[in-house]
């Protein structure tokens, strides 16, 4: 029979995506809603809309009883759950298995062991990846974190086992600091996630951050379509993505995808899933593991031709993967821009009625977006607005395209990152692709510090 029908459990440019991925398979959708998003795009083109709650995204996108119930009141035979949300929780995936809906998404187990990092660190190591030196699991006592620390050699980091978005993160420069930092990383992580504790490994300098795309088909079989360079981040939040990397070679870019290919295959992963790395004078680290697709995931599909949301509802759906590694070129290059509905200074938050909307065209520029005019952004959820994807031959003609692209995108009414990025693209350093993960906040101290001795 297969799947006819998908109920999408999220909101935004990523709930459009697996709406028009869907429809070009002939599946129908079903739009969950908040009271907020009422007339937002996805809803608006889904062939079915179920209000599941008021703004609040807990009462709301996160609410499993409404959107379980929303499944069963439409009879949709699957769930997707996009990024973000509940995307990531295994037990909401356990739940949508057990009231016999298909899951669109990795097994719960895997979902499970990969968002424990101290769990997924020691999983990794043993499927073969490589780790950043540190500890093998949770470290409890102040003495055995100091020898450790002494073994690993200074700075450290000390990390919340539960969480993300740098919370419950310190760096610790020497052992006179040791006993402070590791307290408040624990304080902070209690906090923020209701579970102080905390592991240790090697604090890398200046890496690069360096993601692999992969798919399995639940089965045994596995594989990769190559990296993404996401190191242009801010306060650990990604803003400008692109592939391939600029420091990856076709041979590293071969050897590392076989490593976390047969990985994920020895492992019976199913789906999309992304292996996370920091990259450093040519040594891989791991770090973390997605066990769901990513925000940035269309500059893969654009170096690759493969529809990654395609292949995901394909997989579990039953079906084997589309294409074997040796099918896969990668070919030209792509970069994704993040559009926030925010000061692109400031990054204050700037919801509200977009009076105009223009998005930029030309041949290979794509814009995921769920924008109109006469559309109102609400404050209650991520300021992600839009994402401008663009392709190009060679890197600097997509440099280019880039930048004739977002000179074109018009967002009226509402503040949004588009000057941010033209100013990002234009700089010789970005353009020689000779940036790590602390180059944009450097750049933007010497842009504001430079601006107030302007004055």
């Amino acid at each position: 029979m297969g799947i006819s029908r998908i109920l999408i459990a999220n909101r935004g440019e990523i709930a459009l995506r697996i709406h028009r991925a869907a429809h070009e398979m002939g599946i129908e959708t079903v739009a969950v809603h908040s009271t907020a998003d009422a007339d937002a795009m996805h809803v608006r083109l889904a062939d079915h809309a179920v209000c599941i709650g008021p703004p609040s995204a807990r009462d709301s996108y996160l609410n499993v009883a409404a959107i379980i119930a929303a499944a069963e009141i439409t009879q949709a035979d699957a769930i997707h759950p996009g990024y973000g949300f509940l995307s990531e929780n295994a037990k909401f995936a356990e739940i949508v298995e057990a009231h016999g809906i298909t899951w669109i998404g990795p097994k719960p187990e895997h979902i499970r062991t990969m968002g424990d990092k101290v769990e997924a660190k020691r999983t990794a190591g043993a499927l073969g990846l490589p780790l950043v030196p540190g500890s093998p699991g949770a470290v409890e006592d102040l003495d055995e974190i100091r020898e450790l620390a002494k073994e690993i050699g200074y700075p450290v980091l000390v990390k919340a086992a539960s969480g993300g978005g740098g919370r419950g993160m310190k760096i610790v420069p020497s052992e006179d600091q040791l006993e402070t930092m590791v307290s408040q990383a624990r304080s902070e992580a209690k906090a923020a996630f209701g579970d102080d504790t905390v592991y240790v490994e090697k604090y890398l300098g200046n890496p690069r951050h360096i993601e692999f795309q992969i798919f399995g088909d639940g089965n045994g079989n596995a594989v990769h379509l190559g990296e993404r360079d996401c190191s242009l981040q801010r306060r650990h939040q990604k803003v400008l993505e692109e592939a391939p990397s600029p420091v990856i070679t076709a041979e590293e870019r071969a050897r590392m995808g076989g490593v976390v290919a047969k990985a994920m295959a020895d492992m019976g992963y199913r789906g999309a899933g992304t292996i996370e790395f920091l990259w450093e004078n040519g040594e891989f680290y791991f770090i973390e593991m997605n066990t769901r697709l990513q925000v940035e995931h269309p500059v893969t599909e654009a170096i690759t031709g493969v529809d990654l949301v395609r292949e995901q509802i394909r997989i579990a759906d039953g079906k084997p993967l589309s294409v074997k590694q040796d099918e896969i070129e990668f070919k030209g290059h792509a970069i994704e821009c993040r559009i926030n509905a925010e000061d692109p200074w400031t990054f204050v938050p700037s919801p509200g009625l977009v009076d105009t909307f223009h998005a930029a065209g030309g041949m290979h520029v794509r814009v995921d977006s769920g924008l109109y005019a006469g559309y109102r952004i609400p404050p209650y959820y991520d300021s992600m607005v839009a994402k401008l994807i663009v392709y190009g031959r060679t890197r600097e003609g997509c440099i280019m395209r880039l930048k004739r692209a977002l000179g074109e995108m018009v967002v009226g009414g509402v503040k949004t990152s588009i000057p941010l990025h033209e100013a990002i693209i234009q700089d010789p350093e970005f353009q020689s692709g000779d940036y790590t993960i602390k180059w944009l906040e450097q750049w933007l101290a010497d842009k504001a510090e430079a601006e107030s001795e302007a004055k």
